[in-house]
C-alpha cells in the first residue's frame, strides 16, 4: 500500500507541473515546442513585426536567466517617406500628351525649379506633384492649343543625392527610394579613417528652404539631400 506521504508528495509534484504549465501557456510567443521554444514577436515603429529565436533554456536548471526582448526599431523620419512626393531641382519628368509626339519626352526640373515645354513655355514643377503638374500643363495647354488635352506626369528618375567630407568616394549619386544615411555611405565607398561615425549632417532644401539637421546613421533620406561626413578631433 502507498504511503500517505507518497500521495501528497506526487499530488503535489502533479500540481506544480500543471502550474508551470499554465504558465508557460501564458507567456507571449510561447509556442508549445518544450526546451527554448520562444518565438517573440516584437511590434516596431510602424507596426512591423519581427520575430526572434532567443538561446535556448534548459529548463532542469534551476536557475534560469530570462532573456531580453530587443528592441526593434525602424527607420526613422519615415512619415516623410509616406508624404507625396514633391518635384524639385534635378528631377526627370516623363511627360505624355496623347496625340502630340511632339510633347511627349522627358523633361529636367531646372534650377529654377520649371520645366520648358513647348507651346506654352516655362511650367512651375519646384514643390508640385505630379498630379499637380499634370492639371497645369492641362490647363495652359487646353487655353488655345490643344483641345481637352489628356496629360499624364511620371518620375523618370529622381534628383540624385550627394556625400562630402569624410568617406571614401565623395561626390552625386542616383538616390534609391527608402535608402538611409547608412546606405548612402556604403555607397560613397564608407567611412574615412578620419571620419566622425557618431552623427552625421544633412543638408535638405524644401520648396526652396534649406534646412539642416543632425541626424543618426539609420535615419531615411530623400532625394536632393547633402549628406554631410566630418572630422572627428580625436
Amino acid at each position: 500500500m502507498v504511503s500517505r506521504n507518497a500521495v501528497l508528495v506526487s499530488i503535489t509534484a502533479s500540481l506544480v507541473m500543471a502550474g508551470c504549465s499554465h504558465d508557460m501557456a501564458n507567456v507571449s510567443g510561447y509556442d508549445g515546442g518544450g526546451i527554448g521554444a520562444f518565438r517573440t514577436t516584437v511590434v516596431a515603429e510602424g507596426g512591423h513585426e519581427s520575430s526572434r529565436t532567443p538561446t535556448p533554456v534548459a529548463w532542469g536548471n534551476p536557475t534560469v536567466t530570462p532573456f531580453t526582448v530587443e528592441e526593434v526599431r525602424g527607420p526613422r523620419a519615415v512619415a516623410e517617406e509616406d508624404g507625396p512626393y514633391l518635384l524639385d531641382t534635378g528631377d526627370k519628368l516623363r511627360i505624355f500628351v496623347y496625340g502630340q509626339p511632339s510633347l511627349s519626352r522627358i523633361y529636367t526640373v531646372d534650377h529654377a525649379g520649371q520645366i520648358s515645354i513647348p507651346l506654352i513655355g516655362h511650367v512651375h514643377a519646384r514643390g508640385a506633384t505630379t498630379s499637380s503638374l499634370e492639371r497645369n500643363i492641362k490647363g495652359k495647354l487646353g487655353v488655345q492649343y490643344v483641345k481637352d488635352p489628356h496629360v499624364t506626369v511620371d518620375i523618370s528618375q529622381n534628383r540624385p543625392f550627394f556625400i562630402l567630407g569624410e568617406v571614401r568616394q565623395a561626390g552625386q549619386f542616383p538616390y534609391v527610394s527608402g535608402m538611409t544615411v547608412q546606405q548612402a555611405i556604403a555607397i560613397a565607398g564608407g567611412f574615412s579613417e578620419r571620419a566622425n561615425e557618431r552623427t552625421v549632417m544633412i543638408t535638405r532644401r524644401i520648396n526652396g528652404f534649406i534646412e539642416k539637421i543632425e541626424v543618426p546613421l539609420d535615419y531615411v533620406l530623400l532625394p536632393g539631400d547633402t549628406v554631410q561626413i566630418n572630422e572627428r578631433w580625436f
